[in-house]
C-alpha cells in the first residue's frame, strides 16, 4: 500500500432503534427532539426494518473501491467516515494520520455540490486537521462529481431496468428526485439545483428520453420554504395529466437509506396508489460495479501526482 489514501464521507444514519434519539439530537445541532418528533422518526425506521442500512452499504462501497483501485494497479487504503454517527469524520482523519497517510482524496458521497451538504464534509475534515500538526494528511477535495461518467451510466442503467418492468415502456414517465434543501440557497448562488438538473439531463440523454420530470423529496419540517416541487405533489400532478406508469430515479442519493426506503418506497408509493399510478423505483447504486468504477476514476483524476502510489 502507498501513503496516499481515499476518504469517503457520508451523512450517517442509525442502524438500530436505540441510536435514533442521539442521532436526531446530533442532526439538530445538539437540540433534543420532542417526544412526538422522536416517536415519528422511530416509527419510520421501524417501517424499514428497524434501522438504516446506510453504514453497511458505505462499508461495501469502501471495500469495493479499495478492491477496484488494487485491480487497476494503484493500491491504496480507502477509509470511510460519517458526519452524524460513528465512525465520525474527525476520528477517521485522525486514524489516517496515525496510519501514516500523507496525501488523500476526499469524496463526499453526495454528487451535487452545495454549501449545505457537500461543503459541510470539507469543513468536517478541515476542522480535524489542526490537532494533528505536521502529521496531518494533505487532502484533495472532490467538491462536485454530478456529471461523472460512471455515475451517469449507473443511474441510466438502473432507470432502464426499472422502465423495462412495465409492459409498455413507451408509456413510462421518468421522475428524477433529490433531497430538498432550504430555498434560500438559490438566492445565495448555490450550485445545487443547477447540478441536479445537469445530472438528470445527462441520464435522460443517455436513455433517449424525449421528456422527463424532476422533484425534490424529504424536505425538512421547518417554517422556511424548501426547494420544490415536492415528490408527492408531483406524483399527483402527473396522475392528473394521465400518467399511469412512473419510474422514480433518485439522482441525488448513492446508497439506500431512510430517504429512499421510506420516503420513496413507502410514502411516495402510497400516494401513487391513491391516484392510480404504478410506481417503480430505479435501484440505488450502492456497490454497483459501474458506480464503483466511476469513483475509482474520480480518485485517479484527483490525485495531485502519481508518486504516492506504490
Amino acid at each position: 500500500m502507498s501513503n496516499t489514501a481515499v476518504l469517503l464521507m457520508a451523512y450517517g444514519s442509525p442502524d438500530r432503534l436505540d441510536q435514533v434519539e442521539a442521532y436526531y439530537t446530533d442532526i439538530r445541532r445538539g437540540s433534543p427532539p420532542s417526544a412526538a418528533q422522536l416517536e415519528e422518526l422511530v416509527g419510520r425506521y421501524q417501517a424499514i426494518g428497524g434501522g438504516s442500512p446506510l453504514s453497511r452499504i458505505v462499508e461495501l462501497q469502501r471495500a469495493a473501491l479499495e478492491t477496484e483501485l488494487t485491480r487497476r494497479g494503484t493500491p491504496m487504503c480507502v477509509y470511510a467516515g460519517m458526519k452524524h454517527i460513528e465512525p465520525r469524520i474527525s476520528e477517521v482523519v485522525a486514524a489516517m494520520a496515525a496510519d501514516g497517510v500523507r496525501e488523500a482524496v476526499a469524496i463526499a458521497l453526495a454528487p451535487q455540490a452545495s454549501s449545505m451538504s457537500s461543503a459541510t464534509y470539507r469543513r468536517a475534515v478541515e476542522a480535524a486537521l489542526p490537532a494533528l500538526g505536521d502529521r496531518a494528511p494533505r487532502f484533495v477535495f472532490v467538491d462536485s462529481w454530478h456529471d461523472q461518467p460512471g455515475l451517469i451510466e449507473a443511474l441510466a442503467a438502473g432507470t432502464a431496468e426499472a422502465i423495462a418492468r412495465f409492459p409498455d415502456p413507451s408509456r413510462v414517465r421518468v421522475l428524477f428526485t433529490a433531497h430538498s434543501l432550504p430555498a434560500r440557497i438559490v438566492g445565495a448562488g448555490d450550485p445545487y439545483p443547477e447540478e441536479l438538473a445537469r445530472t438528470a439531463t445527462l441520464v435522460a440523454e443517455r436513455l433517449g428520453l424525449e421528456s422527463y420530470d424532476f422533484a425534490y423529496q424529504s424536505a425538512g419540517r421547518t417554517d422556511e420554504a424548501w426547494l420544490g416541487p415536492d415528490l408527492g405533489e408531483e406524483i399527483r400532478r402527473l396522475a392528473g395529466d394521465g400518467v399511469r406508469d412512473l419510474v422514480v430515479c433518485a439522482v441525488g442519493f448513492v446508497a439506500d437509506h431512510l430517504e429512499v426506503l421510506y420516503d420513496i418506497d413507502i410514502e411516495a408509493q402510497a400516494i401513487a396508489g391513491e391516484v392510480g399510478v404504478r410506481l417503480e423505483r430505479a435501484p440505488t447504486m450502492n456497490d454497483d460495479r459501474t458506480f464503483i468504477g466511476g469513483l475509482a476514476d474520480l480518485v485517479a483524476s484527483s490525485l495531485p501526482h502519481p508518486a504516492g502510489v506504490a
